[in-house]
Formats: structure tokens, sequence, C-alpha cells
């Protein structure tokens, strides 16, 4: 028997890292303060997050969600990496992932790629439009919420 108290649902965090080469953090800030708005405790990372680090503290904090922000435009290739490697292990197996931001150099993901991502583990991706910041507060609006003391 652990002598790690299990969460609440909405007790459990919003986990929020930088790709593993992104070095960009305004980014990272802005995502903690929306998240945080929507009524979820976040664990923010950081930048340049290896794949090791972020599945070392994904398991430790338990994460309602799980949140990969790019800037630098390699969150596809990045992207793929790090969901590959956080699906492959087993605590970590039915988390939601979900990655966001500039995700290629050339421009957003085409389908094919965003299909790609998705079947490689991401619930969700989202582009740096208008459009996917309010699919993502949907996202947010949808998990469990810490109760307000």
């Amino acid at each position: 028997m652990s002598d790690v108290p299990t969460p609440a649902p909405g007790d459990r965090p919003v986990l929020v890292a930088g790709g593993i080469s992104d070095s960009h953090t305004w980014n990272l800030v802005y995502l903690q303060l929306l998240i945080e708005e929507h009524g979820h405790r976040v664990v923010n990372l950081g930048p340049c997050v290896p794949e090791d680090l972020l599945i070392r503290e994904a398991v430790s904090h338990d994460p309602a969600l799980v949140v990969i922000s790019s800037v630098n435009g390699h969150g596809y290739h990045d992207g793929m990496r790090t969901v590959t490697r956080l699906r492959e292990h087993p605590a970590l197996a039915a988390v939601p992932v979900v990655i966001g931001g500039k995700l290629g150099i050339a421009g957003p993901c085409d389908e094919s790629e965003t299909t790609a991502l998705r079947a490689a583990g991401y619930d969700a991706v989202f582009d740096d439009s208008a459009e996917g910041v309010t699919v993502f507060r949907g996202m947010l609006d949808a998990l469990p919420q810490r109760a307000l003391v």
C-alpha cells in the first residue's frame, strides 16, 4: 500500500512543458496563466524538457493533462518522440496528452501530420490560431476542477 495519497480528480495538476529543443518561455507562462484561469493547478516544467524528466514528473504528479508546447517550429518532430516515450510508460498510457503551438517550420501541420501525431498518442493537436486556443479552452473546461476555498 502506498504512503502517497491518491489526489481527488480536481486536485490533479496540469503538467506544462516546452518541447525538448524549444527554449521559449513566454508561451509556457501564457499557458500556465490560461490553465489557472480555468481553475486548474499547474506544474510548469519550463523549456527544453528532456523526455526522461517529463516522464519522471508525470509519474510523480499523476496529472489530469500533459500539455506540450512549441514555438520554434520543431514541435512535430520533437512531439512525435516525446509522446512515443510517454506512451511506453504503463503509468502514463491513459493520461491525456496534447500538443500545440507552432508545430512546423513551414507553417501549421497538414492533415497527415496531425493524424500522425494523434496516431502516435496525442489526444489532441492544436495549432497556434485563435480557433486552436478556443478548442483548448473547451478541453480545460471539461477537466475536473479544484474546489475553490
